[in-house]
């Protein structure tokens, strides 16, 4: 447990201290925002910061801070200091300059913003890459939830319907009607449960590996699992770490804040808050794989069912919402039940939602069309629920095949985040500002994401030491190419 509180300690100083540095950099002052400047009714609207946070802290975290944090801390005790040194130094850091660059230029989205700093070949790319991220996301955060729901009362078909009723009306009414009033109420739920928990593992004190212990790849030690530790372990956890899907989420927060000034709370404070959400699940998950937890909380018929059983089936069978319901039933009691329920439906529902509207805005930027009238809105919405239940209905026919669709979505993640931290390092070279402290985050995704791409058997699968290398050549070309533009920009002198 003394790596925990260790780590603990570290992201409430990292939100102090580095958080303040990072605002001081980037600097805020008092002029007009876009939620004043272009006040619409529909998606520019002030609205009071707490509200702005906890919406900004669901859209990003949904249930990605507790899966991923589950699943990463199969490596072992790395997790604790990827989860760390990853939110404090990269992840917020990616979340608040994202998020203020956003909010300097009238609310663009990351692919307008990538088009001004980047250059326009990389916004048209990314217009198309993040519109499929978004409907991907979208689309899979229907259907498991509907099963969920449907094994509770009611039939699988008409949860879908639900649900996707649910991201019309979050997609085409203005956001302080569903987004505003609903997602304030979710986002404390988790927050409870994530307290809660915490109290029982400090009540419990439970025996869990240490950083001291080692930062080798326990899973591929002890659990049998195959995947090297780099670059799959800064993959899988990316929501509690870094994720450049909350860059696609921050520009709907920017215009609804009324102060530059609200942007460190906000942005990185979200940040760091999502990051004490997977810490508290990733050390619930190293005690109930690695220390025997599961024997504490799963019924004895289970028990013994696994008697003898080799540990990679142990955590194929208990797979992460399996972990979250059986932690907080046990823990919680019934309203630990009701808790996990909340966390594993409501918190995909929300991001799906989001997701959908994210993709409205995309396309109301890249055609510049307003979206006051509903008519206009309905007219990009369209669209986008088409591809949404196209890709719907494929889900559920191939229901295992989609599983396959969401490790690249997994790493489309992370490419994005790569991609958001290079164009805000080009903002501040370009504004003589401290660039360093997003373009050593840049590099370092870079790596994760070519190496990934390189050596994953999804993808193409090569061998790890050719991975490694081309990974290495990759990310030395993009800062090449970083040293080259700031040689030829017309502000160089940082």
């Amino acid at each position: 447990m003394i790596s925990f509180f260790i780590c603990l300690v570290f992201l409430v100083v990292g939100y102090m201290v580095y958080g303040r540095v990072v605002e001081r950099v980037f600097g805020p002052d008092d002029r007009e925002t876009p939620a004043l400047r272009r006040a619409d009714g529909i998606d520019y609207i002030v609205l009071p910061g707490w509200r702005i946070f906890m919406i900004q802290f669901l859209n990003i975290a949904g249930t990605g801070p507790i899966f991923g944090a589950i699943m990463g801390m199969w490596f072992g005790p790395a997790a604790y200091v990827w989860i760390v040194l990853g939110c404090i130094f990269g992840g917020a850091v990616h979340d608040y300059m994202s998020g203020m660059l956003s909010l300097r230029h009238d609310g663009q989205g990351l692919a307008e913003l990538t088009g001004r700093y980047l250059g326009g070949s990389a916004r048209k790319a990314l217009i198309v890459f993040t519109m499929l991220m978004m409907m991907l996301v979208g689309a899979f955060f229907v259907y498991c939830p509907a099963i969920i729901l449907s094994g509770i009362w009611g039939d699988r078909m008409m949860w879908v319907f639900v649900i996707f009723a649910y991201y019309v009306a979050t997609t085409m009414m203005p956001i302080d009607k569903v987004i505003g009033r609903i997602y304030p109420l979710f986002a404390l739920s988790m927050l409870f449960m994530v307290v809660a928990l915490g109290v029982v593992l400090c009540i419990k004190q439970p025996a869990l590996p240490e950083v001291w212990d080692g930062l080798g790849n326990w899973g591929a030690e002890r659990l049998g699992l195959r995947q090297p530790l780099f670059p799959a372990l800064f993959v899988t956890i990316a929501c509690g770490a870094v994720s450049g899907f909350h860059a696609t989420q921050s520009p709907m927060m920017a215009r609804c804040m009324k102060s530059e000034h609200q942007g460190r709370p906000i942005f990185y404070g979200a940040m760091i808050t999502e990051g004490i959400v997977a810490l508290v699940w990733a050390t619930i998950s190293s005690y109930f794989f690695f220390y025997g937890g599961w024997r504490e909380v799963c019924p004895a018929d289970v028990i013994a069912k696994f008697e003898g059983q080799t540990a990679l089936s142990l955590i194929q069978f208990f797979d992460a919402p399996t972990v979250v319901n059986i932690v907080c039933s046990s823990w919680l009691g019934t309203a630990g039940s009701v808790l996990a329920l909340l966390g594993i439906v409501a918190a995909p529902i929300t991001t799906g939602g989001s997701s959908f509207r994210a993709a409205r805005l995309i396309l109301s930027e890249s055609f510049g069309l307003k979206q006051t009238s509903v008519r206009s809105r309905l007219l990009l919405s369209l669209p986008v629920f088409a591809v949404g239940i196209g890709l719907l209905a494929w889900q559920i026919g191939n229901p295992s095949g989609f599983g396959t669709v969401w490790q690249y979505v997994a790493w489309g993640t992370q490419v994005m985040a790569a991609i958001t931290l290079w164009m805000c390092s080009v903002y501040l070279a370009s504004e003589h500002k401290c660039y360093w402290m997003t373009l050593l985050p840049a590099m370092f995704m870079t790596m994760v994401v070519t190496d990934f791409f390189f050596v994953s058997p999804t993808l193409l699968g090569l061998d790890y030491g050719l991975s490694l290398v081309l990974a290495s050549a990759a990310t030395l070309l993009a800062t090449l190419g970083f040293v080259w533009r700031l040689r030829r920009s017309p502000h160089r002198n940082v």
